[in-house]
């Protein structure tokens, strides 16, 4: 597949769009849970109801794409992400126009979440499998994580648009119709432009199943303390993530800003840690050149002093600031783990390594975010400390465990540093770098 062919920029343009959207919503969903008077637990459980169904349907929709094909799973995972953002837009304008009670509006909204949980993966999936079908061993990984990048430029252009969509006759709902409307075009245009042209797929010489290569891989010496760091690291961003929203509207109502009136900050605290996020793996990787055990000590690091400064630093510019300096970190971790992990592997266990890291993106997002939201009820400081106690964690085991310690084993003719190609971290939800 030629990378700068018409297939490969609608796959392109697929993977922002469902990064875009997710994240914008992300940035007003705060704001219309304090408009609803909810608690801020239960608007945290609406994203992990998504990432629950995520992880559950994931493997299906890539076998799914095997017997269907690549283009009918990903127009199935642009209609779940039009169904989803178009069902979350009018319950939450049905709820903040008080034509339903607050709390059967936002349940409303909890099954559109669910909708993208269960479909929102096969688009991805789908994607990926597409063009490794149509690239060779030398083209791929370029390929792969140019359509990775895919997910860090969506989290940018999301946060930034949605404020820009939050418009008088559709209040916060805006940007779901907008990002919704988006996903309808690019639907038509996969139909319309995406050739199908399906590969032919033919059983392994050996008959072993492709899904019992890298079987039990999880608890592999190899990649276990890999795997433990980088659900520690995840983890905690997944934290600060859902915290963000909340701990800004906070923050603002001490200068006396409504919470209807806190979306655009939030978006610009958003913008802010994608943007470090990028800088870190578009520019400082590149010109550091850190081997993976370095990229993960800083990473680890780096988001412990974030946290520290959202405990340290109050106000708007501090909340910004800190969060940005645990994008930072988390930059620099990312591919630190995920490529420590590939690297300690066989070649024929690259696809399994790779959906093995690739599954803490929905992990992360189950658990963490709403017991991070529940400790920051209870004390503003309380999930910032707890995140650093957990790093304090991540950054001992890059010192304790000797796997990580050393890094992977030192083979001939082999670059242990992250390429210039390698995807951004961004934002992650459950949709994320995939």
């Amino acid at each position: 597949m030629n990378l700068r062919s018409p297939a490969f920029a609608i796959l392109f343009a697929v993977s922002l769009i469902a990064a875009a959207g997710n994240m914008g919503l992300q940035s007003v969903l705060p704001t219309i849970g304090r408009e609803f008077g909810l608690r801020d637990t239960l608007v945290a459980g609406a994203f992990a109801i998504s990432a629950l169904m995520w992880t559950f349907t994931s493997p299906y929709w890539a076998r799914l794409s095997d017997r269907l094909g690549r283009k009918r799973v990903i127009m199935i995972g642009l209609g779940g992400f039009v169904a989803s953002m178009s069902g979350f837009g009018l319950a939450a304008s049905a709820g903040l126009e008080g034509w339903l009670a607050a709390l059967v509006a936002f349940g409303l909204m909890a099954v559109a979440r669910t909708i993208y949980g269960v479909f929102g993966s096969a688009a991805p999936i789908a994607s990926q499998a597409y063009v490794a079908d149509r690239t060779g061993p030398k083209q791929r990984t370029q390929a792969m994580s140019l359509l990775a990048s895919a997910q860090g430029l969506g989290t940018v252009i999301g946060p930034t648009l949605a404020p820009v969509f939050i418009l008088p006759f559709v209040g916060l709902a805006g940007p779901m119709y907008a990002f919704a409307m988006c996903g309808v075009a690019m639907l038509v245009v996969v139909w319309l432009k995406l050739p199908s042209g399906d590969a032919v797929r033919t059983p392994s010489l050996s008959g072993r199943r492709p899904e019992d290569v890298g079987k039990g891989l999880w608890k592999d010496p190899r990649v276990r303390d890999y795997l433990l760091y980088g659900l520690l690291v995840t983890g905690a961003q997944a934290v600060n993530i859902s915290v963000l929203g909340f701990h800004i509207i906070d923050e603002l109502a001490q200068e006396g800003i409504a919470s209807g009136q806190t979306a655009s900050f939030i978006s610009i605290a958003m913008l802010a840690g994608a943007a470090a996020t990028l800088m870190v793996q578009w520019g400082l990787i590149p010109l550091l050149r850190l081997q993976s055990a370095d990229l993960m000590r800083w990473g680890a690091i780096l988001a412990l002093v974030g946290n520290l400064m959202s405990v340290a630093s109050p106000g708007y510019y501090g909340v910004v600031v800190g969060y940005a300096v645990v994008s930072m970190g988390v930059g620099f971790a990312r591919p630190g783990f995920t490529a420590g992990s590939s690297l300690s592997v066989g070649p024929d266990e690259q696809g399994a390594v790779a959906g093995l890291m690739m599954s803490l993106a929905g992990i992360s997002f189950l658990a963490p975010p709403v017991i991070g939201v529940a400790l920051y009820e209870l004390a503003e400081p309380a999930p910032f400390i707890g995140n650093s106690l957990i790093l304090a964690a991540a950054t001992a085991l890059c010192f304790i465990s000797a796997r990580l310690r050393a890094g992977p084993p030192d083979l001939p003719d082999r670059d242990e540093t992250p390429s210039p190609e390698t995807p951004p971290a961004s934002q992650p939800g459950p949709e994320g770098n995939r």
